[in-house]
């Protein structure tokens, strides 16, 4: 993470903290419980860097607010994939640079809350560490709408920051009354390798669930981190139930399959603010028979960009198939384009979900669909996104990348860009 910091004598961070207040300690766990990792963005391309084989997690860049500008980071999504191909439990950070305004903040979150690439209940990092007011109450409400927004949405909220900036500028006492444990602080001896805390210089505050003791973990940088695990509960484990493997090297084996075990009718591609539950009901199936279907050990645990089997009840050629469905509004999308992708009445639509402004959606908005599946129109049409790929538009359909390539002239099955609208 970029840090204002850097510049802070070592001496005067020492005289600080040599004495440690037994708060600052209270409750952290023994060595044997606690864990490390590395946090990454754009900076460490687009595997990121896991660190050393002990580490277990790694927090990735999505994006951030620059006061009002949100931007992206490109490499978020192959990092979060990456990472979780090797074991390591992945979470994300958001740069916040929204001082006391919670209209910025609540744009940002729409944005960005969406396309989470990491389970529920797993880490989003509010970074604060440049832009705020001169109000610290103000920007304390500011960061608690943040986490707030966060929690509401499935996910673990944390702060990260560094103390002397927070002393100045924020009241965490606030913030650790409605999310204890939600620290995370950096604070570094020096700007040599360090592989291993420096225990005299810990940022001795209440509330600290991980400390970034350094930002050269390896040789031309890297950030290093340790989870503290206070109370016996390490934070980084949120999202990631007990069966999650650290070290996995090989898929979880297929449990039996009975012989009535219902057949796949078709592939999924998993989409950011997709659950099991919502893909269930949009095949007329439940999440169980998919959890069987495809030998899910964590039904919680979904990847963007993840091939799902998928089946539902069998109906007649001559019946449409009556469907009802959950949707997750992405950027970009309008009431009229997810009213024609599943064949209903846009005014239908936002009666059944109380909208009264048809011109009027926010990403992450939950869409009940109540329609028809009907197979009187051969022509689908799709809007292409960011993070798409042609071959991950084809198995949604169920067709393939040259098919759709020849039916819209595209002479490079590697290159298609956002909004560009293909027939499918």
């Amino acid at each position: 993470m970029r840090k204002l910091f850097n510049k802070v004598v070592v001496a005067m961070v020492t005289a600080m903290t040599l004495f440690m207040g037994v708060g600052g300690f209270a409750g952290v766990q023994a060595a044997d419980a606690r864990s490390y990792g590395t946090d990454v963005s754009k900076y460490q391309g687009a595997n990121g860097n896991l660190g050393y084989g002990r580490d277990s997690f790694s927090i990735a860049q999505i994006g951030g607010s620059i006061n009002g500008y949100i931007y992206d980071q490109w490499t978020y999504n192959s990092q979060m994939n990456y990472g979780r191909s090797a074991g390591k439990r992945m979470h994300t950070y958001i740069w916040m640079q929204t001082g006391a305004n919670q209209w910025q903040t609540k744009q940002m979150l729409d944005y960005f809350m969406p396309k989470i690439n990491a389970p529920k209940g797993s880490i989003v990092a509010l970074d604060y560490e440049s832009g705020a007011s001169g109000d610290i109450q103000a920007n304390t409400n500011n960061i608690l709408y943040g986490m707030r927004y966060i929690r509401d949405c499935g996910y673990t909220p944390m702060y990260y920051s560094y103390k002397p900036y927070t002393l100045a500028h924020v009241d965490y006492h606030r913030i650790l009354a409605e999310f204890p444990d939600s620290l995370w602080i950096a604070a570094y001896p020096n700007y040599n390798v360090t592989t291993e805390p420096v225990w005299s210089i810990f940022p001795s505050m209440d509330g600290i669930s991980i400390w970034q003791f350094t930002s050269t973990y390896m040789s031309g940088g890297l950030d290093g981190n340790i989870s503290l695990a206070p109370n016996g509960k390490d934070i980084t484990k949120n999202g990631y139930g007990a069966s999650y493997n650290n070290n996995q090297a090989k898929p979880a084996q297929q449990p039996s399959q009975p012989q009535n075990k219902p057949q796949a009718t078709g592939t999924y591609v998993v989409k950011s603010g997709d659950t099991l539950g919502a893909i269930a009901a949009r095949y007329g199936t439940t999440w169980q028979a998919l959890q069987s279907l495809n030998g899910l050990s964590n039904p919680n645990y979904l990847y963007i960009g993840q091939v799902l089997k998928v089946t539902g009840q069998v109906k007649s050629n001559n019946t449409p198939a009556t469907t009802q469905s959950v949707y997750y509004v992405r950027y970009g999308d309008t009431l009229g384009a997810i009213a024609n992708r599943y064949g209903v009445n846009v005014y239908t639509l936002a009666r059944n979900n109380g909208i009264s402004n048809v011109n009027w959606i926010y990403p992450g908005q939950r869409i009940v669909i109540n329609g028809t599946a009907s197979q009187a129109s051969n022509v689908r049409r799709y809007t292409v996104r960011y993070g798409d790929t042609l071959g991950g538009i084809a198995a949604r359909y169920g067709t393939s990348a040259w098919a759709i390539a020849q039916k819209n002239g595209i002479h490079n099955v590697n290159l298609i860009y956002p909004g560009q609208t293909l027939t499918i």
